[in-house]
């Protein structure tokens, strides 16, 4: 059942746990995510990025989003992320995305602002927005695209303007940087749990960890005890179905090119690896 991302998210932290949100770049990645939320009882978050949200084929795969979640036996929801082009943002709306992630985070801080704000004027009060202050480091498309550990003071989450900010954009859910980054981590991440917590006290709504493929579950499962009601994953569903398929690839060539059941592999590689971050969030 399609539900308002910002309602689903509330309800998991009530309940003590987080809700993730996966990076489907294509519907049979999508089908294994809602399928692993379902076979848990979970809610999940389907995450389109912002370079798919700008292509023809990329607004109809929202809109099959939008249809799976109407169609799930559990809440899902759908969001547009990482966007700073109202343009896409509008259109990916009307495709059927029911949350934007309105990134101004690599904008001077009023520019950042006024982005928020200009994306909640044209989006209406129905869209749920998601904000970003702080700088994550790397390429959310892009596996290797991080070079850092997370540990650079210059990117982290200034927590002295948590409080204005939320205030000015009317922003529902805030994404942090707080050692996380985008792609793989160069050596072990090292989250400032700190700096974290002390953004928690700041502010009410739910925050948000990006970045988070690589990070041990056992660091993880601190979030939602210091309001992370969503967390993203994006490069280890990636890799796990990439690798997959080029393991499996050659043997289902020989097999008459058996896409079906190449297919059916791609499915469980996906439905497994969102399985497990489900349980790992689920208290």
């Amino acid at each position: 059942m399609r539900t308002r991302l910002d309602t689903l998210v509330t309800t998991a932290l009530q309940q003590g746990s987080a809700v993730p949100a996966f990076t489907c770049y294509d519907f049979t990645t999508a089908l294994a995510v809602v399928g692993a939320a379902e076979d848990a009882g979970r809610g999940v978050i389907l995450l389109v990025a912002p370079k798919t949200a700008a292509t023809p084929n990329g607004l109809r795969l929202i809109a099959a989003l939008r249809g799976l979640a109407d169609a799930a036996t559990v809440p899902v929801a759908v969001q547009l992320d990482h966007a700073s082009d109202l343009g896409v943002m509008a259109d990916a709306v009307a495709a059927g995305a029911d949350s934007v992630l309105a990134d101004g985070s690599s904008l001077p801080y009023e520019d950042n602002i006024a982005l928020v704000v200009a994306a909640r004027a044209l989006l209406g009060s129905d869209v749920v927005i998601e904000a970003e202050l702080g700088g994550l480091a790397g390429d959310e498309d892009r596996a290797f695209g991080a070079d850092s550990t997370g540990t650079d003071g210059a990117g982290l989450t200034d927590s002295a303007q948590v409080e204005d900010f939320v205030s000015r954009t009317s922003a529902q859910l805030l994404a942090v940087a707080v050692g996380n980054v985008h792609g793989k981590y160069k050596g072990e991440p090292q989250l400032r749990w700190d700096v974290l917590q002390d953004i928690a006290v700041r502010t009410r709504i739910p925050l948000v960890l990006h970045g988070a493929s690589g990070i041990p579950a056992d660091e993880l499962v601190k979030a939602a005890a210091m309001n992370v009601g969503k967390v993203n994953f994006n490069t280890e569903l990636r890799t796990g179905v990439l690798s997959t398929l080029q393991e499996r690839l050659p043997a289902h060539r020989a097999d008459g090119e058996n896409l079906q059941g190449l297919l059916g592999h791609w499915n469980t590689s996906a439905k497994a690896f969102a399985g497990s971050a489900l349980g790992m969030l689920t208290r």
